[in-house]
């Protein structure tokens, strides 16, 4: 009789697949990525791989959902404890530092090629219509917050203001995907943005 394998461990060996396949599709991109490559960087066999994930895209999506599950975790925070909307606000859009960088998401290439090349399959489309109306979600309700509280002035629609934002940061990835980085000015437009929702925002 096999030994039996437990649940704690089915699930850490699926974290390192999902782990390894971050670093493959950072490397290779999504469009030429296999899944030979993820299981010789995960050092798994191909029954043990494919214990997991049925395919490529099946594989990707779970590293999509990881995504959604921390940005749905971050809707979650109780608004009324927060100290400083403004700081909620640019935490979400930068980083827990809050502070406009050089820096990106280096798996946001590949999301961007694996929505863009599927952009007329209508799985990857409901996908990325799912994650696009959460990320709304959350920016409305720390702006509508920061409205009621009086941080943040009532004069623009939050909606409108929460479109602007993922409109820009989605904008700047692309840019950065595709484009050397002294020809973006990645930081250099995150703090001008900045400056715009300061005046956007502001109650003064």
């Amino acid at each position: 009789m096999a030994p039996r394998v437990s649940e704690e461990h089915l699930k850490q060996r699926r974290a390192d697949i999902m782990e390894a396949a971050v670093q493959v599709f950072i490397q290779h991109g999504y469009e030429h990525t296999t899944m030979k490559h993820v299981m010789e960087a995960a050092g798994v066999s191909r029954g043990g791989l494919y214990q997991y994930f049925s395919n490529k895209e099946d594989l990707f999506e779970a590293l999509l959902e990881e995504d959604l599950t921390g940005e749905a975790g971050a809707a979650q925070r109780p608004l009324e404890e927060v100290d400083s909307y403004w700081k909620l606000l640019i935490q979400l859009m930068f980083g827990e530092d809050g502070q406009p960088d050089n820096r990106m998401d280096p798996l946001a290439p590949c999301k961007l090629e694996f929505f863009i090349t599927g952009r007329r399959d209508e799985r990857r489309r409901a996908y990325a219509e799912k994650r696009y109306r959460l990320a709304l979600s959350v920016y409305i309700e720390v702006l509508k917050a920061g409205q009621r509280s009086g941080e943040f002035s009532d004069r623009h629609d939050p909606e409108l203001i929460a479109r602007s934002i993922i409109s820009f940061t989605d904008g700047l990835g692309l840019d950065h995907a595709i484009l050397p980085e002294e020809t973006v000015k990645l930081k250099e437009q995150s703090v001008l943005f900045v400056e715009y929702l300061k005046l956007a925002l502001s109650s003064s």
